[in-house]
């Protein structure tokens, strides 16, 4: 069942190429972001570009329960007046973040050394997914979490009336947690420090110095330190939100495995934190080259042009490049199916806790559609069959995860047989015009029960 009503079937079959430019919807760790910065500083900041899937709209809504006014006015222009650093007030009701690990995480860190107590609830995957890695580093500040057995939501956080300045050595590279410590950082005296082994999306730091904190980062033999002083007044900001590379990976994997096709895909955030996976499609042959590339908002971005690439290899991907793209191996084991030979993928333990666990749930839908994979705790591996090597005729089970069902359905475009995701309902939470914006190239998508 979808995070928002009943299940809704979709069906992708093999059709003509995919030709035309892909205007992808906003970054969704920015808009969060957008959002959420913009309740803590004091005056007005607008925002353009903002995704309007169901998670940044929950966000959104998470924010006016905190007292600030966020309206979205006839343009699309975003205007979110804030409360300050320390002001919000306490939510009459239960928080539903829906489907967002990174809205609800970011939430937490937010409001956590406000003297405020917030329940915070989800979808069935969200309520199934681990929240402990975060309020356990919040726990340090000063803030106390009451949920479920194994650190599940239903949450109820009780802010720090007197909080704490932390250093915090993150175990696992994750940026959810490194954010909701440097958000919760805001309003505690001194300064906080996070350290990262591993480096993870920069989206929080660029944008917390772009509104006016005092953050610096620093490569040391711990890892990367990332120091934040407390208690600024953070400065409204016009923002244009570049459009979501983990978004254009779905009509730019499409375009490498379609027979024909020739994609554009314009005004791509480019962060090289997160621009992995066009990198190993780079590594594996692919043609994919980026057109006028330049900076917006503090940010690199780029036009994208991807064609048929018959001729792609399977690699090995290098494990640090898990944290730059962990939201992509989902389709970028589509696109190994589709190469020769086999497409290793190590590190990338984190993929077990996401909306679903990623690794297990496209392991089994590629077997199903006649590939050999392989997979263990934290790997995995795409024995590549080239060219249409999905055989397809299968409904593949989503899990309630949308990257999960926008990938099968990308899959099911080059595939022999048709392919059937059993519930695309969860793709609104990030790419609520995917159906549109691929039907539009000339994809061939149907829902299964229309």
């Amino acid at each position: 069942m979808s995070s928002h009503g009943d299940p809704q079937p979709m069906t992708a079959r093999r059709g003509g190429a995919l030709k035309g430019v892909a205007e992808v919807p906003g970054d969704k760790s920015i808009s969060h972001r957008s959002l959420i910065l913009g309740a803590m500083a004091v005056g007005e900041t607008r925002v353009t570009g903002l995704l309007e899937g169901q998670d940044v709209l929950d966000t959104a809504a998470a924010m006016r329960a905190f007292g600030a006014d966020v309206t979205r006015e006839a343009d699309g222009t975003w205007s979110i007046h804030g409360v300050g650093v320390g002001g919000f007030a306490e939510p009459e009701d239960v928080l539903d973040c829906g489907n967002s690990g990174t809205g609800v995480r970011l939430l937490m860190g937010a409001m956590a050394t406000t003297p405020i107590t917030v329940t915070f609830t989800g979808d069935a995957s969200l309520r199934s997914r681990p929240m402990a890695r975060v309020t356990d580093p919040l726990a340090l500040f000063g803030t106390q979490a009451y949920g479920r057995a194994n650190g599940q939501l239903p949450m109820t956080l009780i802010g720090a009336a007197n909080p704490l300045p932390v250093r915090y050595a993150t175990p696992v590279p994750s940026a959810q947690v490194k954010s909701a410590v440097l958000l919760a950082g805001l309003n505690a005296p001194g300064q906080t420090v996070v350290i990262e082994a591993e480096a993870t999306r920069d989206h929080s730091e660029r944008m917390l110095a772009g509104f006016g904190a005092e953050i610096t980062t620093e490569i040391t033999d711990e890892g990367r330190v990332i120091t934040l002083t407390g208690q600024p007044e953070l400065k409204p900001q016009t923002i244009v939100v570049p459009r979501d590379p983990s978004s254009a990976a779905f009509p730019v994997c499409a375009a490498l495995i379609t027979e024909g096709s020739d994609v554009l895909v314009p005004n791509i955030g480019l962060n090289p934190t997160r621009a992995g996976l066009f990198e190993t499609l780079r590594d594996m042959g692919a043609e994919l080259t980026y057109e006028n590339p330049r900076e917006e908002g503090g940010e690199p971005v780029a036009d994208l042009r991807a064609r048929f690439s018959p001729d792609m290899q399977g690699i090995e991907v290098p494990p640090e490049r898990a944290a730059s793209m962990i939201d992509e191996y989902p389709i970028l084991s589509v696109v190994a199916a589709n190469a020769a030979g086999a497409t290793v993928m190590r590190g990338v333990k984190e993929l077990r806790v996401k909306e679903s666990d990623r690794i297990a749930a496209m392991a089994e839908g590629l077997r199903a559609a006649g590939v050999e994979v392989e997979d263990g705790p934290d790997w995995w591996i795409v024995h590549g069959r080239g060219p249409a090597g999905i055989k397809g005729g299968v409904t593949v089970a989503t899990h309630l995860d949308h990257r999960i069902a926008m990938s099968f359905l990308c899959a099911g475009f080059a595939s022999q047989q048709a392919i059937t995701v059993d519930d695309a309902g969860p793709i609104a939470t990030s790419f609520p015009v995917f159906k549109q914006l691929m039907g539009d190239l000339g994809a061939r998508l149907d829902l299964a029960n229309a």
